[in-house]
């Protein structure tokens, strides 16, 4: 090989080399990029602020449609010692699950039949609004409700104004009310998304039992994990 073709290929084979290394580098900028989106979508907006433990309810006699067509206000759902509010959805892995994880939806009818015990009201609302033509249809509701066989209300909040005023962020996101409707806890339903059977920490049933027994309750607010209410 004369030196000119040799001094070509060898530059040919660096040009290469140079151009997989900056193609892998780039590679994983985008994949944390994408990553970044992702994690994004699940965290809480630092922007939208719940409304404090102790304060009252917003919107309680806000009427929305319910998946039997019938139309209900929280404070037609409020039992003798309360309300529990789950701003929920049909999309939402941290709601419905996936191959990872169990999701907390296989948790809503037992909180139900947990809640009539303590004689306290249980609801779930659907804010999903921008998602409305992509699985969070009040259409969609009505089959997701009968598929999982839903024991609880499931209300369609329309142009999310509900979770507008509770300041809800994130699907499922928990807000528990006393009898006169005033926050006594807000965040998480448990300590373990991944596994029911691995729960550890059951801070909303310790509040709804607290707050049925008329005592204090230890945890009022814990951080809620999941996917962000898409809104318009």
């Amino acid at each position: 090989m004369s030196k000119i073709l040799r001094y070509h290929f060898e530059l040919s084979i660096l040009y290469s080399f140079k151009f997989v290394k900056n193609y892998i580098k780039m590679k994983k900028i985008f994949s944390l990029f994408i990553m970044g989106l992702f994690l994004m979508s699940l965290t809480p907006n630092p922007k939208i602020e719940s409304i404090k433990i102790g304060a009252k309810a917003p919107l309680t006699d806000y009427n929305m449609r319910e998946v039997s067509g019938n139309e209900f206000s929280l404070n037609d759902l409020k039992q003798k010692n309360g309300l529990l509010v789950i701003f929920s959805c049909n999309t939402c892995p941290f709601v419905i699950g996936n191959k990872s994880m169990d999701g907390w939806e296989n948790r809503y009818n037992d909180l139900y039949e947990f809640c009539k015990k303590q004689e306290i009201g249980m609801v779930l609302v659907n804010s999903n609004e921008a998602k409305r033509n992509m699985g969070d249809s009040y259409a969609d509701m009505q089959k997701h409700s009968t598929h999982e066989k839903y024991d609880s209300p499931y209300l369609l909040d329309k142009n999310h104004q509900l979770a507008d005023a509770f300041g809800a962020s994130t699907t499922p996101h928990v807000f528990l009310l006393n009898n006169t409707m005033n926050l006594v806890y807000k965040g998480a339903i448990d300590d373990n998304c991944g596994s029911k059977k691995e729960v550890k920490e059951e801070w909303l049933k310790d509040a709804l039992e607290s707050l049925a027994k008329g005592e204090e309750i230890k945890n009022p607010e814990t951080r809620n994990t999941g996917c962000s209410i898409k809104r318009i």
